[in-house]
């Protein structure tokens, strides 16, 4: 099981998943370009000291991360998709793939995705921060396959 972010634009979100990486054990991708740099301080201080932790890969671009991505179904995370998270069937070698902030992805994302999910969220709603939507869908997908950390632990 893998999360990858396309292009991502805020740093503290890239930090977050490093943390979120981190803690359940799955891989992360970066999909460049983002709109800061990957050394930036604010993403350096969200992450904290996870980076060692984490398993991160940056990808120079989509084409990139496509021909170096592992074998398993793309599924985007997506307010354009009918199919709500809790009703797919995950599988160990998916890549859970959050677009964009300010942008999602563009349609030929879309395209190469092989499944589309959704949040569910209260009426009017329009998204949920990227980092906490890129923990919702990476711990269902983690519980479905039965692949959560075995240590529980409070959140501080």
């Amino acid at each position: 099981m893998r999360l990858a972010l396309f292009q991502p634009d805020i740093p503290q979100n890239v930090g977050a998943c490093i943390r979120l990486s981190a803690c359940l054990g799955v891989g992360l991708d970066v999909i460049e370009p983002c709109a800061f740099r990957l050394d930036d301080r604010a993403m350096k201080r969200a992450a904290l000291d996870y980076g060692p932790l984490s398993h991160m890969r940056v990808h120079g671009d989509w084409e990139q991360f496509q021909r170096d991505r592992q074998p398993g179904r793309l599924v985007l995370m997506t307010t354009r998709a009918a199919v709500p998270l809790q009703r797919f069937c995950f599988e160990p070698g998916d890549t859970l793939l959050m677009g964009r902030e300010s942008a999602g992805v563009p349609d030929f994302v879309h395209a190469a995705a092989d499944a589309r999910l959704v949040i569910p969220m209260m009426p009017g709603a329009r998204s949920m921060n990227l980092a906490t939507s890129a923990a919702v869908a990476t711990f269902e997908a983690l519980r479905q396959i039965d692949r959560l950390p075995a240590r529980a632990v409070a959140a501080t």
